[in-house]
């Protein structure tokens, strides 16, 4: 067994007449209080160099950094569950193509298709063809109405379910749904009109028709973006790893600046199922 050693992301520094100080995964500054120990044999202790110490001071302060959280066994990269390799990868070819490289490199088995064949719609028995654990469909432009009505479903039948697609110059990584009771797209679409004043002119840009000016052309660096974020995401899923920071993944909607490649996080949650209106008896 490999001996404990600084998590990744932390590390520790020497700072002129104030001692040593870890900078934590989060890019925080902490002081550490050594006292009178012998700061060379921590930072040997710390880089997994030397056996568990004997010196009572500096056992003291490894288990600080273990209670922490900033000392453990070395890290092992969780491989893709053959359970969950097959991914199907619907939608436009400047982003499943990419996509689909960066999941194989990751240990997924990814099968690409158009979105629609021939312009028909998708059924949920088309999507669920050949038993793939997960589906992603990628759209370069805003999502017709009606076009993943069926996709929307599939978290009801055991089979994980992320998209994304792009409205001008911005773009929209929807969450990850796994399970019933997961955000769909259709709640994004509702939380979206209900935040915002201009509902009725999102609605009518949805459903358009639309007046466009030259087109909007994905950079190489936005597609990595972009395709990055749903590997990520679907990798995550995939090997259950636990949220690093911010909002969980499945309640999050990242919204992608793609003149700046800024990215912005908001909370989404389900919308409730509304009660019928009680019929009143004449």
């Amino acid at each position: 067994m490999s001996r404990s050693r600084l998590v990744p992301g932390a590390d520790v520094v020497a700072v002129p007449g104030r001692g040593l100080a870890v900078r934590t995964p989060e890019g925080e500054f902490l002081s550490v209080r050594t006292a009178d120990a012998d700061q060379d044999a921590l930072l040997s202790l710390l880089t997994g160099a030397t056996a568990p110490p004997r010196d009572e001071r500096l056992a003291r302060l490894v288990r600080a950094f273990e209670e922490a959280g900033y000392l453990g066994e070395e890290p092992r990269t969780a491989p893709w569950p053959a359970a969950r390799r097959d991914v199907r990868v619907l939608g436009d070819p400047v982003l499943t193509e990419p996509l689909a490289g960066q999941l194989t490199a990751l240990g997924a088995r990814p099968l690409t298709a158009p979105a629609a064949p021939g312009g028909a719609r998708l059924t949920v028995e088309d999507l669920l063809d050949g038993g793939p654990a997960a589906v992603v469909w990628c759209l370069d432009g805003p999502v017709p109405d009606g076009l993943w009505d069926a996709a929307d479903r599939l978290p009801g039948h055991g089979v994980a379910w992320l998209r994304c697609h792009r409205e001008g110059w911005q773009a929209y990584v929807e969450p990850v749904a796994a399970a019933p009771g997961d955000v769909t797209s259709a709640h994004v679409r509702s939380r979206r009109l209900a935040a915002t004043p201009a509902h009725r002119e999102l609605a009518a840009y949805w459903t358009g028709p639309r007046t466009s000016g030259a087109s909007v052309r994905l950079t190489p660096p936005a597609v990595t973006l972009l395709t990055a974020l749903l590997a990520d995401d679907l990798t995550r899923w995939a090997t259950d790893a636990p949220a690093v920071s911010g909002l969980p993944a499945r309640r999050r909607l990242r919204q992608v600046d793609l003149r700046s490649l800024t990215i912005t996080e908001h909370p989404v949650l389900p919308v409730p199922e509304v009660a019928p209106m009680p019929r009143k008896d004449r």
